[in-house]
């Protein structure tokens, strides 16, 4: 027998010369195919034969779930024959499980074939990354004897052991362009179960996560159908869940670094829970997708939000998903806030990310608007998740709003008025004025607010101008606050105001603290006062008897 070497026509052996004139005296069926062979070479290396042989009334065996088929019986049996056959990576998987299934150890023959593919596992298979993943992805078809023997824990260990040595010579650089695309694929061809152990082995060995990053989205776009372009709208969406795509999905999103991590691209996240959707997921998974999505949503493009809705008889988009995020990012931005770390450029940082969302929203009700379905509590939940002074101008909420009225030409009065009352005046430009002006689908009430506000305006803007002249003229000038400036003028007005709160607080403790003491020492000092106003009475009471006694007269 050798090694990755191809089977030369060699000179019959000793054992060829012997039995090749000797009929069989046995016959052993394999997956309902016979083999009609010789006892004395099997039982001389096959503990299990020599049972059954010895147990055995007839001349016929049969061996059931022999791990590799005929094929690999055929192989041992060549092994027991003294025949020389090729060890490979591709056969040594099912040889060295045959080779447990058929006894075939030390205790029967020295250099058997149990032996000799283990010393293949550890000499030729646990050096080579690319041997490991390909013995591996042989394992998936002898389980679980494969298992029992140890071989994927070998191949693992080998995987992850090697990946972090490539590493060092940056072959799974992802600077390096295509250094990752052999390494990506051939893990690819693994069963999920199988992949989650080499993440788990090549994270401890210090493989550098943006490699597993990348190994995770090639597995995803490989194994979970759709991930690769955005789903088309499908009330049948039975149809799209297949077996194992919600276990894959589900154990993908528990392989995943943390949301701080760079590596993961958002527009994946986005995907991944597009994924999620259609397979139903559980709700845990979601939300964890969802809360990643949440921790850079400031880099969300529109294309992203617009998730279809897959409830029958619903709106066209799942609007429910992204109020859900919304949720989870305005949470982010509070506990940034609430640092005691949070500096004042940190304070911009979290505006800044506040205000691009916000500008993402109101495009993405500009989006849905038009949707038929889309129930007027759920537009007015996305309208209301973010604060007031989220939004510097609403001009992309009235135009917005204006086309889901336009949309929803059904509306009740109240529900107009309703969703109108969401609109400031104050905050719309002069485009957006002059358009709600003669917008005839707004309420009067509205209209005349628009109206007054624009009146405001034009009044402060010429008194504004006449103070500016003089202010030039003195030499002095001016200039409006910016929304971002505003916004860190009231975050520190405010923190001003917690600390001050604080001292009071503080300040009323040790006035307290000084009332107790007052109080005892009074209590102190009026039993004091008792006791010597109880001495000078008794003083007082001796010298009145003193007084009172009779002289006697002297004679």
């Amino acid at each position: 027998m050798v090694w990755d070497q191809p089977l030369s026509a060699a000179t019959p052996t000793f054992a060829n010369r012997i039995f090749s004139d000797v009929a069989g005296d046995i016959t052993i069926i394999v997956d309902g195919e016979s083999f009609l062979l010789h006892k004395f070479p099997l039982v001389a290396r096959s503990g299990k034969i020599r049972k059954l042989v010895a147990d055995a009334k007839t001349s016929k065996l049969e061996l059931t779930n022999f791990p590799g088929g005929p094929e690999m019986f055929e192989l041992a049996a060549k092994f027991c024959y003294c025949m020389n056959f090729v060890i490979t990576i591709a056969n040594v998987a099912p040889l060295r499980c045959a080779a447990e299934y058929l006894e075939m150890t030390e205790d029967y023959q020295e250099e058997n074939l149990l032996e000799r593919t283990q010393t293949y596992l550890t000499q030729v298979v646990s050096p080579s990354l690319e041997n490991s993943v390909q013995v591996l992805c042989a394992c998936e078809k002898l389980l679980p004897l494969a298992e029992e023997i140890g071989i994927p824990d070998i191949c693992i260990a080998a995987i992850g052991m090697n990946a972090c040595k490539e590493q060092l010579v940056s072959r799974l650089d992802c600077d390096s362009g295509s250094s990752l695309e052999w390494w990506a694929d051939d893990l690819s061809g693994l069963g999920i179960s199988f992949y989650r152990r080499v993440v788990i082995s090549m994270r401890q060995s210090g493989v550098r996560t943006d490699s597993i990053v990348a190994s995770l989205m090639h597995y995803a776009e490989t194994w979970l159908k759709g991930i690769g372009k955005h789903q088309i709208w499908n009330p049948a969406r039975t149809c799209l869940i297949e077996s194992g795509q919600r276990s894959i999905l589900e154990t993908l999103v528990t392989l995943l670094p943390t949301e701080k991590n760079p590596c993961i691209p958002l527009n994946f996240l986005f995907r991944m829970t597009r994924v999620a959707i259609m397979v139903e997921a559980t709700l845990g998974c979601r939300v964890e997708l969802e809360r990643r999505i949440a921790y850079k949503l400031e880099m969300a493009l529109l294309d992203d939000l617009l998730i279809p809705s897959l409830q029958t008889g619903d709106s066209l988009f799942d609007v429910d998903t992204i109020h859900r995020i919304l949720v989870q990012f305005l949470h982010r931005i509070e506990e940034e806030e609430d640092e005691e770390e949070c500096g004042y450029e940190s304070e911009e940082m979290g505006h800044g990310c506040l205000l691009k969302v916000a500008g993402l929203v109101d495009a993405y009700l500009a989006e849905i608007a038009p949707d038929p379905y889309l129930r007027l509590d759920k537009f007015i939940a996305m309208i209301e998740v973010l604060p007031d002074y989220a939004r510097v101008i609403d001009d992309g909420l009235y135009r917005s709003i204006d086309i889901y009225l336009k949309a929803h030409p059904m509306l009740s009065e109240h529900e107009c008025n309703k969703l109108c009352k969401l609109i400031d005046c104050q905050k719309l430009s002069q485009e957006g004025c002059n358009h709600a002006a003669q917008n005839e689908r707004l309420p009067v009430h509205l209209v005349v607010r628009v109206l007054y506000c624009e009146q405001v305006r034009m009044k402060n803007g010429l008194c504004g101008a006449g103070e500016g002249q003089k202010m030039s003229s003195s030499g002095v000038g001016s200039a409006a606050m910016s929304p971002r400036d505003t916004y860190a003028s009231l975050r520190r007005e405010n923190r001003e105001l917690k600390l001050e709160i604080s001292r009071m607080r503080v300040r009323l403790s040790d006035l307290e603290k000084e009332q107790v003491v007052m109080k005892e020492g009074m209590i102190d000092k009026c039993r004091q006062g008792n006791t010597l106003l109880t001495s000078i009475s008794r003083g007082i009471a001796i010298l009145k008897q003193h007084k009172l006694k009779p002289r006697r007269s002297k004679r």
